[in-house]
């Protein structure tokens, strides 16, 4: 039986479109040298068509809303193998993730660059990730048996949703990744 009626998956089908047309146009001629009506264009579409899909404008053309990287980011805490502190389940989270792949297929490579060498789309990239940080203490906090307004819950949420911008444009990223990490987990060492 479907889960999904005529009308979402002629939603989901537009934005496809509409999504690989920006894509293959902003990889092709870079972000700032394409309009939104060029995108509409390219994949045979009004421009009002875009506007109604993508409301958010022409960052999130390339994005979805955000929603299933949280889900797996909770996930990623709540279903870790029993005895795997937190910060080692979301390290491994992140590694899977853009610029901390190791050896990713070409096409994943060049988005990856274009999201990190895109001042806007980085910046709606971080809007994205930390939209899931009320969702991220939660589960911090049922796991730790603390209260998701509890300041270093919420502070260690904010500062791995931060870590994707703050390692994505090193030279390394997976090394920057990991110290990232080694310093949540140990702290800052005293008279440093």
């Amino acid at each position: 039986m479907e889960t999904t009626g005529r009308r979402e998956r002629k939603k989901a089908q537009t934005r496809r479109r509409l999504s690989e047309a920006a894509l293959e146009l902003f990889l092709t001629r870079g972000y700032d040298q394409v309009t939104v009506a060029e995108i509409a264009a390219a994949a045979d579409m009004a421009l009002g068509t875009v506007f109604k899909h993508f409301p958010d404008g022409k960052e999130s053309l390339i994005f979805d809303d955000g929603s299933r990287r949280v889900a797996a980011l909770v996930g990623a805490v709540r279903d870790r193998p029993a005895g795997q502190p937190i910060l080692r389940a979301l390290r491994d989270f992140l590694a899977g993730r853009g610029p901390f792949l190791l050896d990713p297929p070409a096409e994943h490579r060049r988005r990856t660059e274009l999201i990190v060498g895109t001042p806007a789309l980085r910046e709606y990239q971080v809007k994205l990730w930390t939209r899931g940080q009320a969702a991220l203490a939660e589960v911090i906090a049922a796991e730790c048996g603390r209260s998701a307004g509890d300041v270093t819950v919420r502070a260690l949420a904010r500062y791995v949703l931060e870590i994707p911008d703050l390692a994505g444009l090193d030279p390394d990223p997976r090394a920057s990744l990991d110290a990232i990490i080694a310093l949540l987990e140990r702290g800052w060492p005293e008279g440093a």
